[in-house]
């Protein structure tokens, strides 16, 4: 990465310097250079000379200088074609130009493995706000954290996807978190809408879909008052998309703020689940309710338990829905024209839907 970052400055001076311009590595291997074909060439000897000094080295017709960085030790250097007053100027800004690009790339790049760190909890919560000084963090700006899991594995370009739609670097953060899983912490205004959430998730879904044509689900965690609480919304964002692929498998983004019940039945021990079931079913069982019958309880509870609505959303009279009503309650007991029995007997087809979940898993 270091090299392909070195690699665009000097480029822009090629065409303002009439020079060659290079990069090597503490190894001597030219990592960045306007003359491309030197790229992957090796210059030992150079490396070793400028191991022992910190000023300028003149070797084999081009003249050396350390690219200062945070580390002590000699780790790059740029070289610039010639030996004379106009090289060494030239090599001078060049190394001036290069540190203080690596400078930022170091800053952001440790400031991404701290988010990382923190996402994963593996900062323990009173070093977060010290660390957060340090790496000039803002502790209390409100953040969010989208969970951007591919149905594929994915290379690096869904990052650049997705960095290329945020591209405030010392804002926001897109980190790599497992062969799948992407994240997103972005920073958000206080008291965002759920819409904006949203509308962010929407457009790297599309933007993932149209670029790399891969498929995705996205999960939205709540927003982070503060650094710490981020670890926090990125486990919300992990539970939204759990929670959506038992109840709400058709969509793609799903916000811990929209689960709902659902969110509680999760969470529920399979023996609680069990024997509810048994509870609210004692009369008869729900198998006993064929696929037509359980469309029509579907569509029923769409049309917020409106026979009239319903029958006409299923093109039926209004009889034939009052004689399906009559025979559920028939085989179970619950007339879900009453508000009660309906509420019972939605969250009862929820905790199903878990149960069935939790059989197919390997």
């Amino acid at each position: 990465m270091t090299g392909r970052l070195f690699q665009g400055i000097i480029l822009q001076m090629k065409d303002v310097a009439d020079r060659i311009i290079g990069v090597i590595d503490s190894t001597g291997s030219v990592i960045a250079c306007t003359e491309l074909s030197l790229i992957g060439s090796e210059r030992e000897d150079a490396a070793v000379e400028m191991s022992f000094s910190s000023d300028f080295v003149i070797h084999g017709g081009y003249i050396y200088q350390t690219i200062s960085t945070k580390s002590a030790r000699y780790e790059y250097a740029v070289f610039v074609e010639g030996d004379d007053s106009l090289a060494r100027t030239i090599c001078a800004m060049a190394a001036i130009a290069l540190s203080s690009v690596r400078s930022l790339y170091d800053e952001k790049h440790d400031k991404a493995t701290f988010i990382k760190n923190i996402i994963l909890d593996n900062v323990l919560s009173g070093d977060i706000y010290l660390k957060s000084k340090e790496l000039h963090f803002g502790p209390d700006v409100p953040r969010v954290v989208f969970l951007i899991k591919h149905a594929e594995k994915t290379d690096s370009a869904a990052i650049d996807v997705v960095s290329s739609i945020f591209p405030d670097k010392q804002k926001d953060f897109v980190i790599n978190i497992s062969e799948n899983d992407l994240v997103l912490v972005k920073e958000v205004r206080p008291n965002v809408d759920i819409k904006d959430l949203l509308k962010i998730a929407k457009t790297i879904e599309d933007t993932l879909g149209t670029e790399l044509m891969v498929k995705t689900t996205i999960g939205i965690g709540t927003v982070a008052p503060q650094l710490k609480n981020i670890v926090t919304s990125y486990k919300e964002a992990q539970l939204a998309i759990d929670v959506g692929q038992v109840f709400d498998s058709e969509k793609t983004i799903l916000s811990f703020e929209n689960l709902g019940i659902g969110r509680l039945i999760y969470q529920l021990p399979t023996t609680m689940c069990e024997q509810f079931l048994s509870e609210v079913f004692r009369k008869g069982s729900i198998s006993a309710l064929d696929h037509e019958t359980l469309f029509t309880i579907q569509k029923f509870f769409e049309n917020n338990l409106n026979v009239s609505e319903t029958s006409r959303k299923l093109f039926v009279h209004r009889n034939t829905l009052v004689y399906r009503l009559e025979k559920i309650k028939k085989i179970t007991g619950l007339d879900l024209r009453e508000f009660d029995h309906a509420i019972i007997f939605k969250v009862a087809l929820m905790v199903r839907k878990y149960l069935n979940s939790r059989e197919q898993r390997p």
